[in-house]
């Protein structure tokens, strides 16, 4: 009987070994990871398909009108991105790197911001409406999104790398066009 208590002792040891082997192995896998480069690879999958060329093609954006669209949403989103991302004291994640940003595109951003009122003349919409969903959108990912801080902390740092020199190099982490009914103009 001692005997069995024994093996049976020996065997849930081992266990426990083995098992404590493979958890050290987890944990060593699981360190931080090398930093990558900075690169526009943060971009989180889009929504669905468009709808058909012919179903859009008179309330499509050109290249142009995409470019200021997509450059004011990108913005808006930078902006949810440093009050949303905290350090674990409280403090703000990537107000510095924001910064550098917004100062490196201030030209730009300033000139984006008369093209986006041309635009809403243009197309008929509401830029206060438009610039608060984008805000809105982009928090609603927040919660959602487990990857929200670090696809934004990637997009700092391919906005302030020296590679990009103007805002349209910089895709918006969240496409919302297509949620807003915004879609490129199909190729005639």
């Amino acid at each position: 009987m001692i005997t069995k208590l024994v093996q049976a002792a020996v065997l849930v040891a081992g266990g426990l070994a083995l098992s404590g082997c493979q958890l050290g192995q987890q944990q060593a896998q699981s360190a931080a990871p090398a930093k990558k480069p900075p690169a526009a690879d943060y971009q989180a999958p889009g929504s669905g398909n468009p709808p058909a060329a012919g179903a859009i093609r008179g309330i499509c954006y050109d290249s142009s009108e995409l470019a200021t669209y997509n450059g004011r949403m990108l913005h808006q989103q930078m902006v949810v991105a440093v009050l949303q991302c905290q350090n674990p004291n409280g403090t703000r994640a990537y107000e510095s790197q924001y910064n550098a940003y917004a100062t490196k595109f201030a030209g730009e951003l300033s000139t984006n911001s008369r093209n986006l009122t041309a635009l809403s003349r243009a197309k008929r919409f509401n830029i206060d409406t438009v610039v608060t969903e984008f805000a809105n959108r982009t928090a609603q990912k927040a919660p959602v999104d487990k990857e929200f801080c670090s696809r934004f902390l990637r997009a700092f740092d391919w906005a302030n790398s020296p590679q990009v020199t103007q805002l349209s190099q910089i895709p918006p982490v969240y496409d919302l066009g297509p949620d807003m009914n915004v879609y490129p103009c199909p190729p005639r």
